[in-house]
């Protein structure tokens, strides 16, 4: 089923956002979460993307609104000019966007769907253990700090 694009700005649950930029929710405590916004901060030359810890308010009611479940580790969205992405798919087009590096990312689509999504769900729900935890929102990066919203 389609999603019309923007459709969370008619939800009165989730409070006004600047979505007109790429916008990603990703958990704000988990270490590969941690590392993916250090990498979305250098390699977003355009400026483009800003990032939401999934437990925030606006992260938690933009991720209920689509139907994700902000405490689920498996809850990985991208707002795509206000387009809905989701899990891996999120992930593959984050790096097609950024381009150069993170357009390696693009690897992950050649995988057949099925197993691309059993990876991604194995990968999200041993995250901590495999890449420990940290606080996305503590980082002092200045590029990064100043992309978080939420």
């Amino acid at each position: 089923m389609a999603i019309a694009p923007f459709s969370h700005r008619d939800d009165p649950a989730v409070p006004a956002f600047p979505d007109e930029q790429h916008v990603v929710f990703m958990d704000g405590h988990c270490g590969a979460c941690s590392r993916a916004a250090r990498l979305i901060a250098r390699l977003d030359r355009r400026d483009e993307f800003l990032i939401c810890p999934a437990g925030s308010p606006l992260g938690r009611s933009v991720l209920t609104h689509y139907g994700l479940n902000p405490d689920d580790p498996e809850s990985w969205l991208y707002l795509e000019h206000g387009h809905p992405r989701f899990a891996l798919d999120a992930i593959i087009r984050v790096g097609r966007r950024l381009g150069g590096v993170g357009h390696l990312l693009s690897i992950l689509s050649l995988l057949p769907p099925r197993s691309g999504d059993r990876l991604y769900r194995w990968i999200a729900r041993n995250r901590y253990r495999l890449m420990g935890r940290t606080d996305i929102c503590a980082l002092p990066d200045p590029d990064l700090r100043r992309r978080l919203i939420g």
